[in-house]
């Protein structure tokens, strides 16, 4: 390990670092508060879903035109935050960067609750949600909705799997150590630890088993997004017709991973005081890399719109001019300044990459990068090639019904969710890898 990547001195020992990361899932009743409110925000939120249901997607403030909202927009955000699971745990961990150790876990949290709700987000946007099934019974291998069900289902496995198999051996103690947990969690600890007990053999099996997942990842959290791109790049429509969307939406979900990323730890740094393992070292290292990642978002971002603003074909001339001085100019420029140059511009300068100003960068950057996915859905599909003619007046405009808000704080509301649950059973910050790390000698009894 090199001298400036070198973590500070601190006194660890085996036994404290036990004490501060198992103390937050035993005593922490304001997490237990927090969970009860997401849990009733997302019991009224249900009403709204209900009434979707009930009343249908008349609801909603989409029509023949604009058929992909709200929804759809927040589904391609839900996606590209999950990939922060695959940018810090395998692209990372296959490079062996030593720093990430104590956040990969956090990573793949993330990970988990929003690929899952990203699934939820598209059975949300369907007015018969009962027919999901004919998707698996009769889907044909010549649509991208068929694809992009299986990556996302097949990255919600692999990542469930980087979540647990590297925290075993951080269960085989919560078995031993959590005295206080209910039976039933006893119960979860002891059969996902698999009777491990830190043998040689069990540690090299383990391992390798990782190291297969963490490449076995990378594709897959590639393909996820860049099969969803293909659904926008798949059609004809100005301002989606385009060969970049897969790299494009790639260099975005990086974006937004890093920025849900720096949010959560500086979350779990306060609240769980594990100020000694979620250090400055770790928030000055995602801030550099959020200045890569985007930095190449910047790139595909001139390369999205200086091609068709070159050529200026007459429908990308309407798109491009709402996009730029027209209706979308605001929430478009303010996605652009307040999501990726800003932050950049600061972000170079160390005093920004400390906790509290790189968290508060990474809410503007998450929000803006919420924001562009909208911009992305919504303009586009307001500029069809034949003219909209002889149709209410309200097809020609798309405004979020409060039902599809509801629902959006739904969605959001379940995720975070999802995040806390996980974080109140399982170590949000892993024992052992911390312990090897500091070169701490443990033992693990069954």
């Amino acid at each position: 390990m090199n001298d400036n990547t070198k973590p500070k001195e601190t006194t660890l020992s085996f036994e404290k670092i036990k004490q501060d990361v198992l103390r937050p899932m035993q005593t922490h009743r304001g997490l237990e508060l927090w969970i009860v409110f997401l849990i009733a925000v997302i019991a009224v939120c249900g009403w709204a879903y209900y009434v979707q249901l009930r009343d249908g997607l008349g609801v909603t403030g989409m029509r023949d035109y604009v058929s992909w909202g709200l929804y759809i927009a927040n589904f391609v955000f839900f996606v590209a935050v999950s990939l922060v699971g695959m940018l810090i745990s395998s692209i990372l961990g296959l490079l062996k960067v030593d720093w990430i150790a104590p956040i990969s876990r956090i990573a793949e949290i993330i990970a988990v609750a929003f690929v899952a709700v990203a699934g939820l987000v598209i059975v949300l946007d369907m007015g018969r949600p009962d027919r999901l099934l004919n998707v698996f019974i009769h889907g044909r291998f010549q649509s991208p909705i068929l694809w992009d069900v299986t990556v996302v289902t097949t990255y919600l496995v692999i990542s469930l799997l980087l979540l647990i198999l590297p925290m075993i051996p951080d269960l085989a103690i919560c078995k031993k150590e959590m005295t206080n947990a209910s039976p039933l969690l006893k119960k979860v600890y002891s059969i996902l630890s698999f009777g491990y007990t830190n043998t040689p053999q069990q540690h090299k099996h383990l391992h390798r088993m990782v190291r297969t997942l963490m490449v076995l990842i990378v594709p897959v959290g590639l393909a996820i997004h860049t099969v969803t791109s293909w659904l926008f790049a798949a059609t004809l429509r100005n301002g989606w017709d385009t060969t970049i969307f897969g790299p494009y939406f790639v260099a975005g979900a990086f974006v937004a991973g890093a920025a849900g990323l720096v949010i959560a730890m500086y979350f779990f740094r306060v609240n769980y005081k594990l100020q000694d393992y979620l250090t400055d070292l770790h928030f000055d290292k995602m801030g550099k890399l959020m200045v890569a990642v985007c930095l190449v978002y910047i790139y595909f971002n001139v390369n999205e719109f200086l091609v068709p603003g070159y050529k200026m074909k007459s429908g990308d001339n309407t798109h491009l001019k709402e996009l730029f001085l027209g209706s979308w100019a605001i929430m478009f420029w303010a996605s652009q300044l307040l999501g990726n140059i800003i932050p950049v511009i600061l972000m170079v300068n160390k005093r920004f990459r400390k906790p509290l100003p790189l968290m508060i960068i990474s809410l503007f950057v998450l929000a803006s990068a919420w924001f562009k996915r909208y911009v992305i859905v919504i303009p586009t599909m307001l500029h069809p090639h034949l003219p909209i003619q002889n149709v209410p007046d309200n097809f020609k405009h798309y405004f979020p019904t409060p039902i599809e808000i509801a629902i959006i704080v739904l969605s959001f509301a379940l995720a975070l969710l999802i995040m806390t649950v996980l974080a109140k059973i399982f170590p949000v910050v892993p024992i052992c890898e911390i312990a090897e790390k500091e070169g701490i000698d443990y033992k693990i009894e069954d």
